[in-house]
């Protein structure tokens, strides 16, 4: 279990003052300067040496990132942006940091945008997340009143910070249609290449990276490298909030070392499944857009990038969501497909015509109304929405669905044969003829 000293997120309940004067009681902002001090290259190559990976889904490598950032300018500003969209259902780790520990993020803002070169940032915030903008402006006034952020600052890198209050799309949450939308377009995603590096906010070398992402490196920094890299398995390390939902005791969000095993996670922190350990059905391990995992495969698996991708799945956000055997697990998935047909942008045919499409099949089937040949005709459908849109957006309505077929046929065909032993009129349809 994470000892107390090693947390990075000192206040992610709010229990302490998060003013900027608490804040720094709890060592934030301490020798920010110095670190400023040691040019973009060091704080490069720091982040690097840490393993740190993003922390909005991707995991991406976070040092390399923002390796990519070009080092001499052309004349066009670069520019920072943070992802505060937090939109995926289950998610709800970066609002606690906006609501409890802002400071983290804007001094984390601070020395991301001296490692890329980059004199502003805008954090992208949920249209949904009021008190967390209101916390978070609140903290950012703060910082400009000491003096940390402005031009010819005390700190030694010259940086404007403004937030940016989002409309309350899940497709902000990807990168390039959170652009779009930072500009005052519909937000919908861009084809890459050109990449943010290059061609990003406003056609200029842009970085866009997760709260928690950012919020962790000025502890990094301060603490070394070494010390993050000792937590958890080689390529998936350092700390990690985890949020727990669903059928557990004690639901919440806190943070642990990544690969701790799924086991640890909701004994010590959740108070343990409802109903007991042999009441677990299954668990969607990082947010609604990967595919769940059955008990028996889940229970001693290491809550990392890596374990989770064997198990076909993903850790993605860290968002665990825990479904007990009172779940119509059919339903479920039917409810996250909905989801995904709703918030589809409807930029791409695949997704526009396929979440939809696979939403009104897991409908009927939920129901018993289908043909079991139609199960394999929605897997084929789900394999021909994922990787063939512009975002991501097409797999994360797949993947549930590829999920759900994949662990749980059985019980799709169970409800098609007790509808078949016991038909019962649909009064919809009836209506309709």
């Amino acid at each position: 279990m994470l000892a107390d000293k090693d947390r990075i997120f000192t206040n992610i309940y709010g229990f302490h003052d998060k003013s900027l004067k608490g804040a720094m009681a709890r060592g934030h902002w301490d020798g920010t300067k110095a670190i400023i001090a040691q040019g973009r290259d060091a704080i490069i190559q720091q982040v690097k040496d840490s393993g740190l990976r993003g922390r909005g889904g991707a995991g991406f490598p976070t040092g390399l990132k923002w390796s990519f950032m070009p080092k001499q300018s052309d004349g066009r500003p670069s520019y920072l942006v943070v992802n505060a969209d937090e939109s995926e259902p289950g998610t709800c780790k970066d609002r606690e940091i906006l609501r409890n520990d802002p400071h983290t993020l804007v001094e984390g803002c601070l020395i991301a945008g001296c490692a890329m070169g980059a004199n502003t940032g805008y954090i992208y915030v949920r249209g949904e997340f009021i008190r967390e903008r209101e916390a978070l402006q609140l903290a950012i006034d703060e910082a400009y009143e000491a003096g940390f952020l402005g031009k010819n600052n005390k700190l030694g890198w010259d940086f404007d910070l403004y937030v940016h209050h989002g409309a309350g799309a899940y497709i902000c949450g990807e990168e390039t249609a959170l652009l779009e939308s930072l500009e005052g377009k519909k937000g919908q995603p861009r084809l890459k290449p050109p990449f943010p590096a290059n061609m990003g906010l406003y056609g200029c070398p842009t970085t866009v990276n997760n709260v928690e992402s950012i919020a962790v490196v000025p502890t990094i920094l301060r603490r070394g490298p070494a010390w993050f890299a000792g937590f958890g398995k080689p390529n998936n390390v350092g700390t990690k909030l985890f949020c727990v939902s669903g059928h557990v005791n004690k639901p919440a969000t806190f943070e642990e070392a990544m690969s701790v095993p799924f086991s640890e996670l909701i004994e010590k922190h959740c108070g343990g499944i409802r109903g007991g350990k042999d009441n677990l059905l299954a668990v969607i391990p990082g947010g609604s857009s990967v595919p769940l995992v059955p008990a028996e495969q889940i229970w001693d698996a290491a809550m990392d990038f890596d374990t989770l991708r064997a198990l076909r799945s993903g850790l993605g956000t860290a968002a665990v969501i825990v479904l007990d055997k009172s779940t119509d697990v059919v339903k479920a998935i039917t409810r996250i497909s909905y989801f995904y047909k709703h918030e589809s942008c409807g930029q791409c045919t695949p997704c526009r015509e396929g979440t939809g499409w696979m939403w009104r099949v897991l409908t009927r089937m939920s129901e018993g109304r289908a043909q079991k040949k139609e199960i394999d005709m929605l897997l084929e459908v789900a394999g021909q929405v994922e990787g063939h849109t512009i975002c991501a957006l097409g797999d994360a309505a797949a993947w549930p669905v590829q999920g759900l077929i994949r662990h749980f046929r059985h019980e799709i065909e169970k409800k098609i044969d007790a509808y078949a032993a016991n038909p019962h009129p649909d009064p919809i349809r009836i209506a309709a003829e």
